[in-house]
């Protein structure tokens, strides 16, 4: 237990990037010519920019130096071996391919794996991951337990699986799934991370029915450091670890390495399957590039080495995991609804909640994130019926949760950024009667919030 309440960030700022002060008249106008949706917004018209923290951070004094040593050779580059060796350090996997971010490991795992008639569970699947699914005419299947599904439940790993309901799926459409993913943490359903107990177990599921257990492991720092905080027997290992174990219990991983790889860009997909791997970097080799380096500069695979060992040192996890609870507890102690416990990248403020007036399909998250963009000219981002609610079919129901991710990018804002933030939630809260829904007047056919416009009610 630390003496002092304090949260000290364990880094100095060594360089600053201004930030445009607007007005409530100009973000109305900016939310007008955006069609209401924040991702259609300039940046320069954003004060806080709590959209997502994929690619947002700052990268260190090191990282940026390691960007000096990048080697631009088309293959075999030197920086690939140092980026090779920084993932294995950690996920000692027989083989690792570089892809531009997760995304594209995503679309290459399941344009071999997926397909027609295809079944592929998960705890949750984020946006990406289910259109990956999705787009190769497979099904994408949530199963996390049921706490997940519950903003208010104090569990403290609500990503866990549902071993019950995994057994069913898998005995029920044998020859069907190709694959069960787990994703750490499980970022739809409010950052949430998944316990060693239940990834050990989801482990022996798959060895019963002769099934490759594969990690959506972007947030893994963050869950690890929640298993060594929260989980009996765990408080003594250190972060990496308890990483290590969690990827001997898996065959493979995607990875996006604007999260917990503390860099701008990048990602890889590994596995132990040669085979498997075999038919990825074909298709790598068609959309990505050369198998070293995958769509990457060397200096940004120098870049992801060095946010590798950097992750996983204590004194950042302590000051990121608490630091996202400062934000957490200070809108629970305003009354704003939230799910609990708090994630590592972003507090979720539960949208359904807090306008109750607003029904589900006139996208109550939508409305949230538009009130706290035109009052405080802060960017966040709907979690709910708008980003979820919408099936390959075309038809459209209500989310599990309706929610507003207030995701924080790495070592960027202080504290006198997080209590303007926490000043601007519990003020529009206090008049959320006053929120009206919107509706959408344009949208693609997936992953439509990235795109859709909406006009208010």
């Amino acid at each position: 237990m630390h003496r002092w309440r304090t949260i000290v960030e364990p880094f100095r700022i060594h360089s600053v990037e201004p930030i445009r002060m607007t007005t409530v008249e100009e973000r109305e106008a900016a939310l007008e010519a955006a069609g209401y949706n924040l991702f259609n917004l300039h940046a320069d018209d954003v004060m806080i920019d709590l959209l997502t923290d994929s690619g947002t951070g700052a990268m260190s004094r090191d990282q940026w130096a390691a960007v000096q040593h990048g080697d631009e050779s088309y293959a075999g580059s030197p920086s690939w071996y140092v980026f090779l060796d920084a993932v294995r350090e950690l996920f000692p996997f027989e083989h690792v391919i570089p892809t531009h971010q997760g995304r594209a490991a995503e679309k290459i795992l399941f344009s071999v794996l997926g397909g027609p008639g295809k079944i592929v569970p998960n705890n949750t699947h984020f946006d990406t991951t289910r259109a990956n699914v999705e787009f190769s005419g497979a099904e994408a299947v949530d199963l996390v337990i049921p706490e997940g599904r519950d903003p208010s439940s104090t569990h403290p790993f609500k990503g866990n699986m549902d071993l019950q309901a995994l057994e069913r799926l898998l005995g029920e459409h044998r020859g069907a799934v190709p694959v069960v993913f787990m994703t750490i943490t499980n970022n739809s359903g409010g950052g949430q991370p998944v316990s060693l107990e239940n990834l050990r177990a989801v482990r022996a599921v798959c060895d019963a029915h002769r099934m490759p257990l594969f990690l959506d492991a972007c947030r893994f720092a963050e869950n690890a450091w929640f298993i060594k905080a929260r989980e009996a027997g765990q408080g003594d290992r250190s972060v990496p670890e308890i990483v290590r174990e969690i990827a001997s219990l898996a065959d493979g991983m995607t990875m996006s390495a604007k999260k917990d790889g503390l860099a701008n860009i990048g990602g890889w997909l590994a596995m132990n399957d040669g085979a498997l791997a075999e038919q990825c970097r074909n298709i790598l080799i068609l959309t990505e590039g050369f198998v070293t380096y995958g769509g990457l500069a060397g200096r940004d695979l120098e870049a992801i080495a060095q946010g590798l060992r950097e992750v996983v040192s204590e004194d950042y996890l302590r000051y990121r995991i608490r630091s996202t609870a400062y934000l957490g507890e200070a809108l629970d102690a305003a009354g704003v609804p939230l799910v609990k416990p708090f994630g590592g990248h972003a507090i979720y403020l539960d949208a359904r909640a807090l306008l109750p007036h607003v029904a589900p399909l006139e996208y109550p998250g939508q409305s949230l994130s538009i009130a706290l963009y035109r009052e405080g000219g802060i960017r966040g981002c709907e979690i709910g019926t708008v980003m979820f609610g919408r099936h390959p079919d075309g038809t459209e129901t209500p989310a599990a949760m309706d929610l507003v991710r207030l995701a924080i990018p790495r070592r960027t804002y202080t504290q006198s950024h997080i209590d303007y933030v926490i000043e601007v939630v519990a003020w529009v809260a206090e008049r959320a009667a006053q929120l009206r829904g919107v509706r959408i007047v344009e949208q693609s056919p997936v992953l439509r919030h990235f795109t859709a416009r909406f006009a208010p009610l």
